[in-house]
């Protein structure tokens, strides 16, 4: 009997010395194949694979399982990042998914799965809920035949188109590229340099340090590159997570660039160097910074609960410029469908050979034209009970004062958001798929930013009154 399977927004993930197993790869795979066959039976079907020990099997063997069921299956023959899966599922008209074996950014000593739709994005809710019905006790035996395939020079290839690179190449830029030992690892740097950009990779090949390394591009994780950005005098550290599919960034000056910061200097790029137009859509967590930017440059604004797969919903419509969540996901919709973090590091360095400037520069000049805002996120881990008791009580929870301030507007979309006359504001959201709170806040000053998130932590503890 194998351990019971629940796929989270973005796939299922599970430690590599327990429910992570080759058992547990072929039920999700069978089911799966189950699903997808009976949809478009003999449909083609991309696998692909990250960095860590043994994916490239685990890529293998779900690929002959997923062929069991009479799929064309294409599995990577070499590392990929997910971006890359989606962009070969959503430009061949055969395809009907794709499967990434990938932890993406969890930590090193955790594996997981991702599967992507006919379009490349991440699926809705209801597709998940159906596959784990699906999903057998027992592995099954049966295997197919599956096919080797390079998808990932066509996708390389094609970032090319979607930048300026003859701009890039006369800015002269010199960065350091950080992908955390992930599956961006050689690509991304070896793109920029073909671009004439001046790489230094760090934490490239795998070696004996990368499960010590959390492949997050978020701090502290960021502290290697922020120190060889310094020291070889760059004009920015960029970052991708252990699937590509992530983005951040370290200014000149060795400062870690919060993902609202960068979804706001995108966006500004997009809308004045390349003119592209269409909504925005951020997640219940953005920056006031963020909204700021795109009221200003008159994109019309769509705030969905947390969660990429809600900005994928929105971006099937076809009128979306940019999607962006707070963890540093952001997909474009002249693209894929789904996040591409390779595709939002390239922006930047287009924006800093547009304008001249270095990203420390970029983020003054945002901050100096829209206000300086302190962004932060705490989770806290409570008891499973805790968690299904908030799940009960806070949609229907306003208290009147909070911090010892009185929200002006309570919104109860996803979890419970107070927010204030000086436009800072809290967000409390349970997990749902760990005992985790997860509580933010931003505001004008530090001080009130920590005030609110000490109030936060209060709530989810439940101190109501």
């Amino acid at each position: 009997m194998g351990a019971i399977i629940r796929f989270g927004t973005d796939g299922w993930r599970a430690r590599r010395d327990g429910d992570f197993t080759a058992d547990n790869v072929v039920r999700i795979a069978d089911a799966t194949g189950s699903l997808w066959a009976g949809e478009a039976p003999g449909a083609r079907v991309y696998v692909g694979y990250d960095t860590r020990l043994g994916a490239g099997e685990y890529a293998r063997l779900a690929g002959e399982v997923l062929a069991s069921h009479g799929l064309a299956v294409a599995v990577s023959d070499r590392y990929v990042p997910t971006p890359a899966l989606s962009w070969a599922v959503a430009r061949d008209e055969r395809a009907i998914g794709g499967l990434m074996v990938t932890g993406s950014h969890s930590p090193n000593d955790y594996q997981g799965i991702k599967l992507r739709m006919a379009d490349g994005g991440v699926g809705p809710s209801d597709f998940y809920e159906e596959l784990q019905l699906l999903i057998e006790p027992d592995p099954t035996d049966a295997r197919g035949a599956i096919e080797r395939i390079d998808f990932l020079s066509p996708y390389l290839d094609n970032l090319y188109t979607l930048v300026d690179a003859q701009k890039i190449s006369g800015a002269a830029l010199r960065v350091v590229y950080d992908p955390l030992y992930g599956s961006a690892s050689r690509y991304f740097a070896d793109l920029l340099r073909s671009m004439g950009v001046g790489v230094t990779e760090i934490h490239g090949a795998p070696d004996e340090g990368t499960d010590e390394t959390h492949p997050e591009p978020v701090e502290p994780w960021v502290d290697d590159c922020e120190r060889a950005v310094i020291e070889i005098g760059a004009g920015a550290g960029l970052l991708n997570d252990g699937d590509g599919d992530r983005v951040g960034a370290v200014d000149e000056r060795g400062r870690y660039v919060n993902p609202q910061k960068l979804i706001a200097i995108i966006l500004g790029h997009l809308r004045l160097n390349k003119g592209w137009t269409g909504r925005v859509v951020l997640n219940l967590s953005s920056s006031i910074l963020t909204r700021r930017v795109a009221k200003e440059l008159g994109c019309k604004l769509s705030i969905k609960p947390v969660g990429f797969n809600y900005i994928y919903t929105e971006m099937r419509k076809r009128d979306v410029l940019l999607g962006g969540g707070e963890a540093g996901g952001m997909g474009f919709a002249h693209h894929i469908p789904e996040r591409d973090g390779l595709l939002a590091n390239l922006l930047i360095c287009e924006a800093m050979a547009e304008t001249g400037k270095t990203l420390g520069e970029l983020v003054d000049e945002l901050e100096a034209r829209y206000g300086r805002f302190h962004y932060a996120r705490r989770d806290l881990r409570v008891d499973p009970e805790v968690i299904e008791m908030l799940r009960t009580v806070l949609p229907g929870l306003n208290p009147p004062v909070v911090a010892g301030r009185v929200p002006v507007a309570v919104s109860h979309m996803d979890g419970l958001r107070f927010e204030f006359n000086d436009e800072s504001w809290l967000l409390l959201r349970p997990s749902g798929k760990e005992p985790v709170v997860r509580v933010y806040a931003e505001a004008a000053t530090i001080e009130l930013r920590d005030e609110l998130l000490e109030a936060g932590i209060g709530l989810a503890r439940g101190e109501f009154t």
